[in-house]
């Protein structure tokens, strides 16, 4: 995959999204987002057909977008990642963003991020387990 091109378009910085297949804007959390579809594809090695990247989901009837979902070969959502620009701490508030998303969702993992730190935990039975490590 050809990653971390970017240009100048129309007076903006803009990042060619390989999974998207398009040009997107260069956002702070855009960044975040970039490096961590590179970690998955290239590092964690998970296939890019198995990534949806702003997946639409419905949270008490109002739609909303998950930054990166993972599927399964099966096609069963198994994760949410919320990204967040470096300049954003994960807090709470970014936990109970990535809950909400879950709602809508049920998946096993969700892995918040700002570039700087993650933190991934696993999903059950009513409760979050904070994992020490990526799940897979």
């Amino acid at each position: 995959m050809d990653w971390f091109k970017t240009k100048i378009l129309n007076e903006k910085h803009v990042v060619f999204d390989p999974l998207r297949r398009q040009w997107v804007s260069l956002t702070p959390e855009e960044q975040v987002r970039q490096k961590m579809l590179y970690y998955l594809v290239e590092t964690r090695k998970v296939a890019a057909e198995l990534i949806a990247v702003e997946y639409s989901i419905k949270v008490n009837n109002l739609p909303k977008r998950a930054d990166i979902v993972v599927f399964n070969n099966l096609g069963e959502p198994q994760m949410i990642v919320e990204c967040k620009a470096e300049s954003v701490p994960i807090t709470e508030k970014v936990l109970d963003q990535a809950i909400r998303y879950y709602s809508g969702l049920k998946v096993k993992y969700l892995t918040l991020t700002n570039g700087k730190s993650m933190f991934c935990y696993k999903v059950g039975e009513g409760r979050i387990e904070t994992l020490s490590e990526f799940p897979f």
